[in-house]
């Protein structure tokens, strides 16, 4: 049994892995989308962390010693559609900037789930070493979650509504 928990984690991890690699290309875009100059900081800022979570992630699959790209994220790719697709039909600035939000915090709220499954299955397999990498993941994914939440707060959503 743990040996299949094990295949699961690694195979998730994968998939994670591909999940950043497609934010890496994403996050540029909706930076350039974005109208407020707060929010296009908070994008870049969390593409320089993107950026790092793909390293740490390399770094994990390494140690395990397996093809790191042997899975790709669906799940992902349908959640950069749908914020491209959202970030193209809004006209008015301010909502495009409360749309990019939105879709930027179903992202994030999607790596926050994928980042806490891996961290226990890494902590119920005993990988002490990829536990503490993950939980740094973790946090650093529940921050950027908290600056979006912060921003369409005081700024994009009152923006948008007037």
């Amino acid at each position: 049994m743990a040996s299949e928990l094990r295949q699961l984690y690694i195979s998730e991890m994968q998939e994670q892995r591909s999940a950043e690699e497609q934010l890496i290309q994403a996050l540029p875009k909706m930076a350039e989308w974005a109208r407020g100059d707060t929010l296009a900081e908070a994008i870049q800022e969390h593409l320089r962390e993107t950026r790092q979570h793909l390293d740490h992630l390399d770094g994990l699959l390494a140690a395990h010693e397996v093809d790191p790209r042997a899975h790709s994220d669906d799940s992902m790719t349908a959640l950069i559609v749908e914020a491209e697709k959202w970030a193209k039909a809004v006209d008015d600035h301010e909502a495009r900037d409360a749309a990019l939000i939105s879709s930027a915090q179903r992202i994030e709220h999607y790596e926050i789930a994928v980042y806490g499954t891996l961290a226990t299955w890494a902590k119920q397999l005993g990988l002490e070493d990829d536990l503490e990498v993950l939980l740094g993941i973790l946090d650093q994914e529940k921050s950027a979650n908290d600056k979006l939440s912060h921003i369409a707060k005081s700024e994009a959503n009152p923006q948008a509504a007037h």
